[in-house]
């Protein structure tokens, strides 16, 4: 027992001074428990035959799967989708977005496993940061928390809660019929979980800017207000994208795109007409109304333009919201090679976009940029008609995916490299949806292992070729894998030594003859710690007995003791063992100490809450 509590505080140690990373320092300690294992004396501190079965633990097993559907999920753009619907509701505020992500993730993992749900959301977090230019970081914690706090909603919303009834119902048989429990039914704990989501969300809102931590983020090709400011930065273009309503009767009817982007020093970059959106692939294509306009200009000119013509100037873009977000599209630069066919041809002639994806916006050439758009140094250009030379650099706004396909283009050098260089599936949607809407039943229905559902649901969008098999072995995080796989043998260790059990004893002891509101603290503290160096089902199936026959000796409700015990084993906020916080603690780039900051304040306002509703609804 001192060994194993000795190993306890060196890991702790290891990971709030993060000396190592703290994967490294759960891979560190697994081999000294292995070690000390042989050591005469020490042999039940851990199962050397058994050391390694962590990496094929359910709760492993389930992380790597549910990795892979989110990445089917992601592969498909329907998270693109989701994350453009919470940013039309909820727009690109922090203050709006967080409860808005936080509070679906919180209901969701209610039925879902907290982890999956946190999974499923990570890609859409990302791609709102990169939208809004909000750090991550000061996001994922949010929607993490409240991913293990909604666990807390209803009896199947976690491990322990799903245990309770089994563990009430075997304490019973040891119990006279007048201090027999009542099993809880699916939404006995939804008003305590309610309030422990409503706490988590107040929590960031009103503390955020001191709690959250902050990570600045540099420029590239696809941030969110970057697109004006680099075409200003390099190339002395003063433009942006404005979305601009064109009525019915509007005097542009029937005039060429070519005509109108020249005329006015704009670029007409796609349509949005009989509910399509069309980037535009022939500047000789002629307006037909009523219709919407994605334009990239100077602002003057475009607001001449607007006022000249009778156009309305929306305030933000809306139809063409998805179009230019940044993780689907943005600016590119592609060199003209000496070799290359296109030389002596002008954009006109080979049909840029309809042909390459490709909106041209300038030509850079030698020390001059060309470009519809007015300059201070030169007046706007027909780069339509403009002939490429060797060496032309083309600055356009393309499609991702459109750029991906361009690189293996020998006509073409592309020299913009920070984008994210995979194609979508949108086509393979269908499969993506069905093998999770099979996982998902699975879990909700069926007494099926978790990992077991989840893979199923894997397994069958990478036959289905959502995603390949390489795609999903590079979609696990597995410094997340080994991070928690290394620990299970700690708390193993824990449990199988006598030293859980012996700590639980010393505590209650120390509380003997306190009264029940103090004795029902204590339990809920002694499953807090305990959650965090051993599985919260470990600590629920060791601690609710204990907490039963406390509640009996000393007058209290047996049942509420038990139900204490299971819901403050969610209660996991300091240090990233659980596997919520080490699924985020990489993306986000967190630091223990990041936990330990924001959790410590979190634990303290879960206790204190968790006890109170209790109290009110029981």
């Amino acid at each position: 027992m001192g060994v194993v509590v000795g190993a306890l505080a060196f890991t702790v140690f290891l990971f709030v001074s993060e000396i190592i990373r703290i994967d490294l320092a759960a891979i560190l300690v697994l081999v000294l428990l292995g070690i000390l294992s042989y050591i005469p004396g020490l042999s039940n501190i851990a199962d050397v035959n058994h050391l390694f079965d962590g990496f094929a633990s359910n709760a492993v097993i389930s992380i790597i799967a549910v990795m892979i559907v989110g990445a089917g999920l992601d592969k498909t753009g329907i998270m693109n989708k989701v994350a453009a619907v919470i940013l039309k509701h909820g727009g690109s505020t922090e203050a709006r977005i967080l409860p808005i992500v936080s509070g679906t993730v919180g209901v969701i993992s209610s039925f879902l496993q907290n982890v999956g749900a946190a999974a499923l959301f990570l890609p859409v977090v990302s791609r709102i940061s990169a939208r809004t230019s909000i750090p991550l970081s000061r996001l994922l914690m949010p929607m993490g928390f409240c991913a293990i706090l909604g666990g807390t909603m209803t009896m199947v919303g976690s491990s322990p809660l799903i245990l309770l009834n089994d563990l009430i119902l075997t304490a019973n048989t040891g119990l006279s019929l007048e201090q027999q429990m009542d099993t809880f039914s699916l939404f006995s704990v939804t008003p305590v979980g309610f309030a422990l989501i409503a706490t988590g969300i107040l929590y960031f809102l009103l503390l955020g800017r001191w709690v959250l931590p902050d990570s600045s983020s540099k420029f590239d090709a696809t941030s969110g207000t970057g697109m004006a400011e680099y075409l200003q930065r390099v190339y002395g273009l003063k433009a942006s994208v404005f979305e601009i309503d064109v009525p019915e009767k509007s005097p542009l009817v029937g005039k060429q795109l070519a005509d109108i982007n020249f005329d006015n020093n704009i670029y007409i970059i796609s349509t949005f007409y009989h509910g399509k959106i069309s980037m535009v692939q022939i500047l000789t294509a002629e307006i037909a109304a009523p219709c919407r306009l994605a334009i990239i200009g100077k602002d003057t000119a475009v607001r001449k333009f607007a006022e000249e013509n009778g156009l309305k100037i929306r305030s933000k873009l809306d139809a063409f919201t998805e179009e230019f977000a940044p993780t689907n599209a943005g600016i590119a630069e592609v060199v003209i090679p000496p070799d290359s066919k296109l030389i002596g041809k002008s954009p006109r002639d080979l049909l840029l976009r309809k042909t390459y994806g490709l909106s041209l916006l300038a030509i850079h050439r030698g020390e001059e940029t060309l470009s519809h758009v007015e300059t201070e140094e030169h007046a706007p250009t027909a780069i339509g008609l403009v002939q490429f030379r060797a060496g032309d650099m083309l600055v356009a706004h393309t499609r991702w995916d459109n750029l991906t396909r361009l690189k293996r283009d020998r006509d073409f050098v592309v020299v913009t490299s920070d984008f994210p260089q995979e194609e979508l599936r949108p086509h393979k949607v269908g499969w993506a949806l069905a093998f999770f809407l099979v996982s998902l039943s699975m879990i909700l229905f069926t007494d099926v292992r978790l990992s077991l559902c989840l893979l199923t649901g894997a397994v069958g969008m990478i036959l289905t070729r959502v995603l390949s098999i390489d795609e999903a072995y590079r979609a696990v995080g597995w410094n997340t894998v080994f991070l928690l796989a290394c620990l299970i043998p700690l708390g193993q260790a824990v449990q199988n030594t006598g030293t859980a059990e012996w700590i639980a004893q010393q505590m209650l002891f120390i509380l003997d003859g306190w009264p029940i509101w103090a004795l029902q603290a204590g339990i809920a503290v002694l499953a807090t710690v305990f959650s965090l160096v051993m599985s919260n089902v470990g600590a629920t199936v060791l601690l609710v007995p204990l907490a039963v026959s406390i509640a009996i000796a000393a007058g209290g409700d047996p049942a509420v003791f038990a139900l204490t015990v299971a819901i403050s084993t969610s209660n996991s906020f300091i240090i990233p063992t659980h596997q919520v916080n080490a699924l985020i603690m990489g993306p986000a780039g967190y630091k223990v100490i990041d936990f330990v900051k924001s959790g410590g304040i979190m634990t303290i306002l879960f206790l204190v809450v968790s006890l109170v509703m209790l109290n009110l609804v029981f």
